[in-house]
């Protein structure tokens, strides 16, 4: 039986770092591979977590913009595993107001790695989407007509793919509130996010419905990052409590699945 592997995106520091942690003071039976883009970052990661006595955690290169490399983990993940059994999207970053940048990065760039990796998931396997309460937040402050699309069950990937470019388009010709659009490229990203959660959940559940497989989207909170500043209220290892805790959901349960998540309470969307 092939050991059991768990990929953690954008892990080099911060909320990624404080989840590879979580995973294995959680007891996760098997190798934890932390993924970054740059690969001197993420070898550091590891001599640290080594030294603090976390040994099964082992480096592979991911940057989730471009789509070869995506491709390159699934072909090491298939020949070392056989498959993988716990995805978690965490890379991202918050360029609030570039909207070309941020949705390359935060919706394309976790797109890409689902499409390289959803289709080696195990049974039983675990899918994370790291997203924020700034999407709900968002999602609020879109027009009626934007807020239907976002909220109707039968939305599709490709019809998600198209509203997340209308956005960026709009917002580069700087009349992006005038169609409706909330004023902030990162959470616009992040209901992006949000909602593929909830249409590759259903996804799995049609044409996997057997397999036990779950996958929720959460939020860390706001945590005390490079990214988020000094001044949040939550530490690393605090925002990691919730990605942590939908990755080692017990095999046999069917809730949550399709959700988002906020400190392991089922977020109303």
């Amino acid at each position: 039986m092939s050991k059991k592997v768990v990929v953690v995106t954008g892990a080099n520091k911060g909320v990624g770092l404080a989840i590879v942690k979580g995973l294995c003071k959680a007891g996760f039976n098997g190798d934890v591979l932390l993924t970054a883009r740059n690969e001197k970052l993420g070898q550091e990661a590891i001599s640290g977590l080594h030294s603090e006595g976390f040994k099964n955690v082992v480096f592979h290169q991911l940057d989730i913009c471009d789509q070869g490399s995506s491709l390159k983990l699934k072909k090491f993940l298939e020949e070392k595993y056989g498959g993988l059994d716990v995805l978690i999207n965490n890379a991202g970053i918050a360029f609030k107001q570039q909207a070309e940048v941020t949705m390359r990065t935060n919706f394309w760039g976790t797109l890409w790695v689902c499409h390289a990796l959803l289709p080696i998931l195990k049974p039983n396997a675990r899918v994370v989407n790291v997203s924020s309460f700034v999407s709900k937040k968002c999602l609020d402050q879109c027009s009626p007509d934007l807020q239907a699309k976002f909220r109707n069950k039968d939305l599709s990937e490709e019809e998600l793919c198209l509203l997340m470019g209308e956005f960026v388009q709009a917002a580069q010709a700087g009349d992006h509130a005038a169609q409706g659009w909330p004023n902030s490229a990162y959470g616009t990203t992040k209901i992006g996010v949000t909602v593929l959660s909830k249409i590759q959940a259903r996804v799995l559940s049609e044409k996997r419905p057997g397999d036990g497989i779950l996958l929720n989207a959460c939020c860390p909170g706001w945590v005390r990052t490079d990214m988020a500043g000094p001044k949040a209220t939550k530490s690393p290892e605090e925002g990691a409590v919730t990605p942590v805790y939908l990755a080692m959901l017990p095999e046999g349960i069917k809730e949550p699945h399709g959700q988002l998540v906020w400190d392991k309470v089922v977020q109303e969307w």
